[in-house]
C-alpha cells in the first residue's frame, strides 16, 4: 500500500517484479539517489547544529563605533584564540550607521560609547573610555601641571562632528562646568583630529585608547588638566528582544570576564 501511494504521488512506476525479484525502475533509481542526498543533508544539518551548541563553531558579526576600532580588533583576536574555528565579521562605522544597523538587526552585537535612548536595547558597560586633552609635542602647556579647565576652554579645539557620542559627552562636560567649548574645527574621524593636533593647528579631545602609538612615538602628549579625563564607558549593545547565538553569548561572557565588572553596571 505504501509503495502504491508513493508511485501515485510520483506518477511513475518505481518497482517492477522480475520473476521473484523486486527491482527498481529507472524512476526508482533516480528517486533513491535524491533520497540518499536528502538524508545526507539532514545528517550534515544535525552535525552543524551540534557544533554551534558547543561554541566552537559559528559566525559572529560585530559592528563598532569608529573610535572603538583601536581596541576591538585586539579583543576579537583574543577571542578567536579561544574559539579558533569561528568566523568573525567586524564592521567599523560612524554613529549614524551604527544606529541603523541596530534598528535593522544587521549584526549580532555592537560596541559603542553612548547607547541610544530611543531604541529598546540591552547595554552593558565592559570597559572605561577616558577622554583626554591632547596637544602637539612642542605645545607650551605640555609641562604644566593641573591646568585649569577654564584655561583649556580658551584654546581652539578640534573635535568630532555634531551627533557623535564623543562630541555630546565633551559638550555636556564643559556645560556642567559653566564653560563653552571653543570649537575651531570639526572632523568626522579621530585620525583626522590626531593629524590636526600633531600639525599644531589646535588642541583636541579624544579617547585615550586611540592615541597609544602617538604617545609611544612622542608625536602627541596628554595635557594634565583639572577635572579630566572625562570618564565614559564602552558598552556592549544588542536589541533587548534579540536571541543571541551561542557564540555571541560566549563573546559577551568573554568581554565581561576580562574586565572588572564590579566597576560597571548594566543599563536596560
Amino acid at each position: 500500500m505504501q509503495i502504491r501511494q508513493l508511485e501515485d504521488n510520483v506518477g511513475l512506476p518505481l518497482f517492477e517484479m522480475i520473476g521473484k525479484s523486486l527491482n527498481l525502475t529507472s524512476a526508482g533509481d533516480e528517486l533513491l539517489l535524491h533520497c540518499n542526498q536528502i538524508l545526507q543533508d539532514f545528517k550534515a544539518t544535525e552535525l552543524a547544529l551540534e557544533k554551534l551548541k558547543t561554541h566552537k563553531h559559528g559566525k559572529l558579526k560585530v559592528t563598532v563605533a569608529s573610535t572603538a576600532n583601536y581596541f576591538s580588533a585586539t579583543l576579537l583576536a583574543s577571542f578567536i584564540k579561544v574559539y579558533p574555528d569561528i568566523q568573525v565579521s567586524l564592521d567599523v562605522t560612524n554613529r549614524e550607521t551604527l544606529l541603523k544597523a541596530l534598528k535593522n538587526n544587521d549584526c549580532d552585537l555592537l560596541i559603542m560609547g553612548k547607547p541610544p535612548s530611543d531604541i529598546d536595547v540591552k547595554a552593558t558597560a565592559f570597559m572605561e573610555n577616558p577622554l583626554v586633552v591632547i596637544a602637539p609635542a612642542n605645545h607650551p602647556l605640555r609641562d604644566e601641571k593641573r591646568i585649569s579647565l577654564a584655561r583649556i576652554a580658551e584654546e581652539s579645539m578640534v573635535v568630532r562632528e555634531l551627533g557623535s557620542g564623543t562630541r555630546f559627552a565633551i559638550e555636556r562636560f564643559f556645560h556642567a562646568h559653566d564653560l563653552t567649548l571653543n570649537v575651531g574645527a570639526e572632523m568626522s574621524a579621530t585620525e583626522a583630529i590626531k593629524q590636526a593636533v600633531s600639525a599644531g593647528l589646535y588642541l583636541g579631545i579624544v579617547s585615550l585608547h586611540s592615541i597609544e602609538q602617538e604617545l609611544e612615538t612622542g608625536r602627541l602628549v596628554v595635557l594634565d588638566v583639572e577635572e579630566m579625563p572625562i570618564l565614559r564607558h564602552w558598552y556592549l549593545v544588542h536589541r533587548t528582544e534579540k536571541r543571541l547565538t551561542p557564540i555571541a553569548q560566549a563573546f559577551c561572557e568573554f568581554l565581561l570576564e576580562g574586565t572588572d565588572t564590579n566597576r560597571f553596571k548594566s543599563v536596560d
